[in-house]
């Protein structure tokens, strides 16, 4: 009869080539680093390879460990989800949920909504990634994500909440000093506070319902990969900025600041809830995504969106 195979050391290998380090995935799965490193050997010695390129200073994976990779992380996650499935077969929710978002999102839409998930489920374990770049979810093993995109086609699974529009905004000290544009084209005497992960670039591209389309650099006065950094600027009257309108629904609406070129639209986009392809949601995992869905539709912003 043919030896079973050692799951148990395939889904190791799986979380070592995720966290990078034997060290790493030790602490991550809790056990020492000397059961890593013999799980490991155990397996290259069953498939007569290595699976690592080992140095002082680095690890990388051999032809052969990446080409392992996708099965291996697969085993790990099948593994992981018969354990979880069995245990919230209870009443009670429980297990760890990975979460990814955007960073000035996640900090001033998503944290105040988690203490109410949090105490409706005790058992619940939340792992919150803030990043404003995307991140990949099968490779990351991220259960879902909230994502503010114009979503192309793609195998993730994309539940869209609401509508997010872009606008630009600026102090009223500010135009006071230097005019109220009328055009996009009139950008090119200003100064734009510059979100780096924005399409285009420092060419902000706009649209009208009659004029069609329209493009224009705008001179950068300051650049950041996170929009909530140019807040205090903008209040400064420091210059312009595309702003989402869930940062900035606030200010517009206490008059701090004031939106300009309202007939032409930014790049449309979208809130969306984002899940890895072909796994069915685990119960918590469902849970949270309803959660957030009922929650995040009901926001002030997104009200104004829906109605306007």
């Amino acid at each position: 009869m043919a030896k079973l195979p050692d799951l148990e050391a395939w889904a190791i290998f799986a979380t070592v080539a995720e966290a990078g380090s034997f060290a790493r995935a030790a602490e991550a799965l809790s056990l020492s680093q000397a059961t890593v490193s013999k799980a490991i050997g155990r397996l290259e010695r069953r498939i007569g390879t290595s699976l690592f390129h080992r140095t002082s200073r680095r690890m990388a994976l051999t032809e052969a460990g990446a080409a392992a990779l996708e099965r291996a992380s697969r085993i790990l996650e099948e593994g992981e989800a018969v354990e979880q499935e069995a245990a919230e077969q209870s009443t009670r929710l429980r297990g760890r949920i990975r979460l990814a978002a955007p960073m000035s999102f996640g900090v001033s839409r998503l944290a105040p909504m988690l203490p109410g998930f949090l105490q409706a489920h005790p058992e619940v374990e939340l792992d919150i990634q803030l990043s404003d770049e995307v991140v990949d979810l099968v490779a990351h093993r991220v259960d879902l994500a909230l994502r503010i995109a114009a979503m192309a086609d793609s195998s993730l699974r994309a539940r869209r909440l609401c509508s997010v529009r872009l606008c630009v905004v600026g102090a009223p000290a500010y135009f006071a000093r230097h005019g109220r544009p009328e055009h996009p084209r009139d950008l090119a005497r200003h100064r734009a506070l510059q979100y780096a992960y924005q399409r285009g670039g420092s060419a902000w591209r706009f649209r009208h319902p009659r004029h069609g389309e329209y493009t224009q650099v705008v001179p950068t006065q300051l650049q950041a990969n996170n929009a909530e950094v140019f807040l205090p600027a903008l209040r400064a009257g420091l210059g312009l900025a595309l702003q989402p309108d869930f940062l900035v629904w606030q200010d517009l609406r206490d008059g701090t600041l004031e939106s300009v070129l309202d007939d032409w639209q930014g790049d449309p986009l979208a809130l969306h809830i984002v899940t890895p392809p072909g796994r069915r949601r685990p119960a918590r995992v469902q849970a949270l995504v309803d959660y957030l869905a009922e929650g995040l539709v009901g926001e002030p912003w997104a009200r104004e969106v829906r109605g306007g």
